[in-house]
């Protein structure tokens, strides 16, 4: 056998990950929202960068042109020419009012604003209670404040008397007396450590109290939450009116009794696109509203300029220079993505903008990418976290991409569209006798959709919505 030493000359290309590029692919994953703080963060700590103060009424005249530039701008070219570019020459012919952002139609719907609306916090409402009763004292009130530490937001206590004793020393009997003073706070059932205790406590709220109440909730809620409702009859030598009578009660009880102190955060969505019809044909316009403006600080421009600049204070200037400038790219290029990608959706979607979701059409990314020129992962980024405002209402643009179903013969249709279909069939349902997947499978069938009945059952869970056997109503 024999062996040969060859030497052979392999070229390869390999795309080197800049900081800037990591950059710019960051910025097209951020949503709205992450954007506006990461420029803030960027001009905190970048001297060079400005906010343009001036809202330059020609950029609001203008955003029907710079939508058009959007559309010719350069697609995933984001980074060419780094060694030898020009900053001396950039900052002097540097202009602010390029295609940076394009405004929503003066006439248009009021922007969504971010609001934070903030209850009063369960613990806070625990604790007050605490100081106003004069029935803990001493140990048993550190004990009530242990215990209420470890309460979770449902109004739950995630501790056992046993750790707690474990820990602190302290007895079992100061422990339950603690625990009964604060199951007896409001909201009624906060500190239970189970849905049994927590509704028993409410049954035993009620004035006057009922026994054969308290009895279904402390041996029969397994078979309420199953509604077997000739079990609990059974159980109780109840008749059935009366056992129904008794589920409504516990049905109006609030399982969950923390949950209306819930310090809670409210994120109204902010649209990145509108889509507007206007005669009869859809226009696409960024939203820029609430971003800062970011310009190059004619003060640092003219300190690189200077004769008697340093060197050191030069180079400094300059990696901040470099730093603000592909800010300012990254951010162009964001949008003019989210625009072009903007554009594709509507041109094959136009169906679901002009008649509803039922028409929504199958789509994937690679119709997207293919369709304007870009990577698929380059879409995903971009549609991510992204919104768009439309005649149909406010969607996340990847709520566009959906799988294809049959519908017999060569047609198709998106899944989001079944399930929209599954959604209004369930909601028109007799509540007592609730559509089963099966049957769900025959009505969609019959309207030409073929479905496997695994894939109702998935779409069900999706849409959180319970099987037939728990959507049942007796009443």
């Amino acid at each position: 056998m024999a062996y040969e030493m060859k030497q052979s000359l392999k070229m390869t290309q390999s795309l080197v990950m800049t900081p800037q590029l990591q950059q710019a692919i960051k910025l097209l994953q951020l949503s709205r929202l992450e954007l506006e703080n990461m420029i803030t963060k960027e001009m905190m700590e970048n001297p060079v960068l400005e906010e343009s103060q001036d809202l330059q009424e020609k950029d609001r005249e203008g955003s029907a042109e710079e939508s058009d530039r959007a559309k010719e701008a350069p697609q995933e070219k984001i980074v060419e020419g780094e060694d030898s570019f020009d900053w001396q020459s950039y900052v002097e012919s540097y202009n602010p009012s390029m295609p940076q952002s394009t405004v929503r139609p003066a006439d248009d719907v009021t922007p969504f604003e971010n609001v934070t609306s903030k209850t009063k916090d369960l613990h806070e409402h625990l604790v007050w209670q605490i100081q106003m009763t004069k029935r803990l004292e001493g140990d048993l009130e550190n004990i009530a404040m242990m215990l209420i530490g470890n309460i979770n937001d449902d109004g739950y206590l995630k501790i056992s008397l046993e750790e707690i004793i474990a820990k602190e020393g302290w007895s079992l009997d100061q422990c339950e007396k603690a625990l009964k003073v604060i199951q007896s706070f409001d909201p009624v059932g906060v500190g239970a450590r189970d849905l049994k205790e927590c509704l028993l406590a409410q049954a035993m709220q009620l004035d006057p109290r009922d026994e054969f109440l308290e009895k279904l909730i402390q041996e029969n809620l397994h078979h309420l939450e199953k509604k077997n409702y000739s079990a609990i009859s059974k159980s109780m030598n109840l008749s059935m009116d009366k056992v129904i009578e008794l589920s409504k009660v516990v049905l109006n009880m609030e399982p969950k009794p923390g949950r209306s102190f819930s310090s809670t955060d409210t994120h109204y969505i902010t649209p990145d696109v509108f889509v507007t019809k206007i005669n009869g044909k859809y226009e696409i316009t960024l939203n820029e509203e609430g971003l800062p403006r970011l310009r190059i600080s004619n003060f640092y421009k003219n300190i690189l300029k200077g004769k008697t600049t340093g060197s050191l204070t030069k180079e400094y200037i300059q990696e901040k220079l470099r730093s603000a400038v592909w800010l300012i790219r990254s951010i162009h290029q964001r949008q003019r993505t989210i625009y072009k990608v903007t554009e594709s959706i509507v041109k094959y979607q136009l169906a679901f903008l002009d008649k509803g979701s039922e028409h929504l059409k199958p789509m994937v990314l690679r119709d997207v990418a293919q369709d304007i020129g870009m990577h698929e992962s380059t879409v995903s980024r971009v549609t991510t976290n992204k919104y768009v405002h439309t005649q149909q209402g406010i969607y996340e643009l990847k709520y566009f991409f959906n799988s294809s179903i049959g519908k017999g013969g060569d047609v198709e249709m998106a899944s989001e569209s079944v399930k929209n279909k599954i959604k209004r069939l369930v909601s028109g349902e007799d509540v007592k006798n609730p559509y089963s997947d099966q049957h769900l499978v025959d009505l969609l069938k019959a309207d030409g959709i073929r479905i496997a009945r695994r894939t109702i059952a998935k779409y069900r869970e999706m849409l959180n919505i319970l099987p037939s056997s728990k959507r049942k109503k007796f009443f």
